[in-house]
């Protein structure tokens, strides 16, 4: 600038020399010629500006679509990213940034950062900053995940699943007491224990507990009895909404051009194998209609003649076995040489009973289980199915009560940030699962 304006003096001094018609024309020209000069630098440097404003404008967008933990507010995050790649200088600040979803494009948000520019010669015509913007649209896309499905099947998966089928159980069940007589309060069962030999167990009558078979019609179980009263149980609950998921899973995959595959297995004193990993939703479908509780020879034994002490939920076999069964994850775009994101679901009452070391062990899971699989990058998605409170159930108080009011926080602990969800009894177990799919798939965007 100082070299233009030296210029113009020198050829303003040469210009007296002249004669007075040409000093005369130049003044009329020269002024315009300089002030037209001024403002496209003026013009050039807001240019410049808008150059450095788009690129963090784009940053900052980047940074919101592709956040993997849904704790951090996203326009803390937006304006983060955007004055730290627009330092402001002498020559242009930042003034602004600002996303909405976009109402037109499916996964989209558009983000507005402006800044303000000083100007030198247009500032003589009363302009003295120039504002300038810069929008982006940032496309969200939903990465290719594997989702393994572990799902409890353990006894305690009989349970009726809303109140009215409990008190259906009990009320059905009256002659299986903790003592004589029978029809006392502390009388019925709200478990549907399914038993290949339930003749091995004993009822009560008005004097004693000593009566052969379970006391039902015909002998049956417990479980065959809750499937003559019409009586829903968890485990069934459990098995429509592994079914429902495939549905949300093909819909989800469709409006976000991801590809998802699934794997179903299923635990309680064993590691049982559903479904291996496919991209066929459909056959995932199919094979989730044979997910079935335990079936135990009768009660405290597994296996008829060897007693197991009912050790019928082994969390540490099952996190031991998904462990070794996903592979490490990748980031899930379609990058020659890339994978898959892993997701692990986990969907129980969250009552461990196992033999540990040779003595039965009930309590809340170990969650340095879930942690050794979360230090893999694999995301850990926990539905928690309420363990029901029985205080008139003798085996309840004395095996569950002491810890049950810890079993919520442990599996939330459990759970990768964000992606724990509670259903208590009676509640909506495939709205819940379909839920934290939705969740699961939300916090996993990425942005091309």
């Amino acid at each position: 600038m100082p070299r233009i304006v030296a210029a113009a003096r020198a050829f303003l001094r040469h210009m007296r020399s002249r004669d007075g018609a040409v000093l005369v024309w130049f003044g009329v020209t020269a002024i315009p010629l300089l002030l037209a000069v001024g403002v496209a630098i003026d013009i050039a440097r807001a240019y410049a500006v808008k150059t450095r404003l788009g690129a963090a404008v784009d940053d900052a967008g980047l940074a919101v679509a592709t956040t993997l933990d849904p704790t951090i507010d996203p326009n803390t995050r937006l304006n983060k990213y955007f004055y730290g790649n627009f330092v402001s200088t002498q020559i242009g600040t930042a003034t602004s940034v600002s996303y909405v979803n976009d109402a037109t494009v499916t996964n989209a948000i558009d983000v507005t950062g402006t800044a303000t520019v000083p100007t030198t010669f247009m500032a003589l015509a009363g302009f003295n900053s120039i504002t300038v913007q810069a929008t982006a649209q940032i496309i969200r896309k939903a990465p290719n995940i594997d989702f393994y499905l572990m799902l409890d099947s353990s006894p305690s998966m009989g349970i009726a699943a809303t109140q009215a089928d409990i008190n259906t159980m009990i009320s059905n069940t009256q002659s299986q007491c903790d003592a004589a007589p029978a029809g006392n309060s502390k009388c019925g069962c709200a478990f549907a224990c399914h038993e290949t030999n339930p003749a091995g167990e004993q009822h009560c009558n008005a004097n004693n507990c000593t009566q052969a078979g379970t006391g039902n019609p015909g002998g049956e179980d417990n479980y065959a009895l809750a499937r003559n009263l019409g009586v829903t149980l968890r485990i069934d609950n459990l098995r429509t909404a592994a079914e429902n998921l495939t549905t949300t899973a093909t819909s989800t995959s469709t409006e976000n051009h991801a590809t998802y595959r699934m794997a179903i297995y299923t635990f309680d004193v064993n590691f049982n194998t559903i479904q291996t990993l496919t991209s066929n939703l459909n056959t995932v479908d199919t094979s989730a209609a044979n997910i079935q509780q335990l079936e135990v020879c009768q009660n405290n034994q597994l296996v008829c003649g060897t007693g197991n002490s009912d050790e019928d939920t082994n969390f540490d076999n099952a996190f031991t076995q998904i462990n070794t069964t996903m592979p490490n994850p990748g980031n899930g775009s379609n990058v020659a040489g890339d994978t898959p994101q892993e997701v692990l679901f986990l969907v129980t009452d969250g009552v461990e009973d196992e033999n540990v070391s040779g003595s039965r062990q009930e309590s809340v899971i170990n969650t340095a289980k879930c942690t050794t699989i979360k230090n893999r990058g694999i995301r850990i998605a926990v539905l928690y199915l309420e363990y029901l409170p029985l205080p008139n159930n003798n085996w309840y108080v004395n095996h569950v009560a002491s810890f049950q009011p810890n079993i919520a926080s442990t599996m939330q602990s459990c759970a990768s940030s964000g992606l724990y969800f509670m259903v208590q009894t009676g509640g909506d177990i495939s709205g819940a699962l379909s839920t934290l799919f939705e969740q699961a798939v939300e916090s996993a965007y990425l942005s091309q």
